[in-house]
């Protein structure tokens, strides 16, 4: 197992590190699987202190992949996605898809409300996720956890780090 160095993000106008459920899931569950977490910070729901904190990330060499939790809905001050947009080298589709599909089981249709999205930044991965503890243990349990895990078969991203 390659260990991947990971900076978690909660994007929210109200949580606090005291209460940051779902950043603390993230990080229970990327330290249990054996991950360092090099960074973790809560920013408001503005498009310029977002991208400002993803550009910082995206041009630290320690950073492998950045999880975003929050912003992803559609209200006026869901903005995670456009903050992310101007910085993507790369989308990967595939995550947002398959992860509405997993949530469509535990949520019903409402997980149409749900922009979670991947995407290549440079030579880093950036997950963005919803903010809802639930919704961030659906895509660690289901997704994240197997394909960053450099075990992962037929093929996962660590394998792909030195090729970016």
């Amino acid at each position: 197992m390659i260990p991947v160095r990971i900076a978690v993000l909660t994007v929210s106008d109200t949580r606090t590190l005291a209460d940051d459920r779902s950043g603390a899931v993230l990080i229970e569950r990327l330290e249990a699987a054996g991950h360092q977490l090099v960074a973790r910070s809560i920013i408001r729901d503005e498009v310029g202190l977002i991208r400002a904190q993803l550009r910082r990330w995206i041009a630290e060499p320690d950073v492998q992949v950045v999880l975003v939790t929050g912003g992803t809905g559609i209200t006026a001050r869901d903005v995670s996605p456009e903050a992310l947009a101007p910085l993507v080298s790369k989308r990967i589709p595939g995550f947002g898809e398959l992860f509405r599909w997993l949530s469509y089981a535990e949520i019903g249709s409402s997980t149409i409300q749900s922009r979670a999205e991947a995407a290549l930044c440079n030579k880093t991965l950036v997950f963005l996720l919803p903010g809802s503890p639930g919704a961030c243990k659906t895509a660690w349990d289901k997704i994240l956890v197997s394909q960053l895990d450099s075990r992962h078969k037929p093929c996962n991203f660590p394998e792909l780090f030195e090729r970016l």
